[in-house]
């Protein structure tokens, strides 16, 4: 694999729903009911699951692994959306508005995928509100970070984006009473660059410039923000 993260092992039966964050608060007995409802199928690492303009309509659940949402540029770079992780999904968009798919899906890690047919995903939020409420505010989410995004490429070169990403991903980490945070697994170039849509030599030239300053280190399995104020209040400045 040319991705960071380590395969896990994966189950060799079809996982259930229990993990899948939606359904939490779903009764076990309607839970079962839902998973039958579902097709299920093992993906390979690096296999794709979905088809960008694909006419499909199903909702997908990740019940193990990790997938990547994408889309190819004119020129064919990829540019990495979101990860989606165990227990969370995706698809949502078709099966509502029934409009082709915005982009593609690819599984990072081995994955057990279930998948729902949108009339029975639809009936399942008008039968249980709180789940629609879920998805609701999932999509608003979703819409503050491509507005966050947006910004991010009309304003900033392509050095400022990489800094933003990182500091990013250093807030997801999260920040010790230090003011450090450790990301893991380490990330790397080819994926911080697609995400932020430059290049590896991009991307390790910044990465580099900020371990000169001392703003950062690369361990063996992570990379370390010693002082992520101070990160940000770089990339406010450059915002600004």
């Amino acid at each position: 694999m040319t991705r960071s993260q380590r395969t896990p092992e994966i189950a060799a039966r079809p996982p259930g729903l229990a993990g899948v964050h939606l359904f939490a608060d779903v009764p076990e007995e309607a839970r079962a009911r839902i998973a039958r409802q579902c097709g299920w199928r093992r993906y390979a690492a690096q296999e794709q699951i979905l088809d960008r303009d694909c006419e499909s309509r199903e909702v997908y659940f990740v019940a193990q692994g990790t997938a990547r949402i994408i889309i190819y540029t004119v020129s064919g770079r990829e540019v990495a959306l979101a990860d989606v992780e165990t227990g969370s999904f995706f698809g949502e968009l078709a099966a509502f508005d029934g409009a082709p798919r915005s982009a593609s899906v690819l599984a990072v890690t081995d994955c057990w995928i279930a998948t729902l047919p949108a009339t029975a995903f639809l009936t399942l939020l008008a039968d249980h509100p709180p789940l629609a409420l879920i998805v609701m505010r999932r999509l608003s989410a979703t819409i503050r970070a491509a507005t966050e995004r947006i910004v991010d490429l009309s304003t900033l070169g392509a050095n400022n984006r990489v800094q933003a990403e990182v500091l990013r991903q250093a807030e997801a980490a999260g920040v010790d009473d230090a003011g450090r945070a450790v990301i893991r697994p380490i990330p790397i170039h080819a994926d911080i660059a697609s995400r932020v849509s430059t290049t590896r030599e991009t991307v390790a030239r910044v990465l580099n410039d900020l371990a000169r300053k001392g703003m950062v280190t690369r361990e063996r399995d992570a990379l370390v923000v010693h002082d992520v104020a101070r990160l940000e209040m770089l990339v406010q400045e450059l915002t600004a």
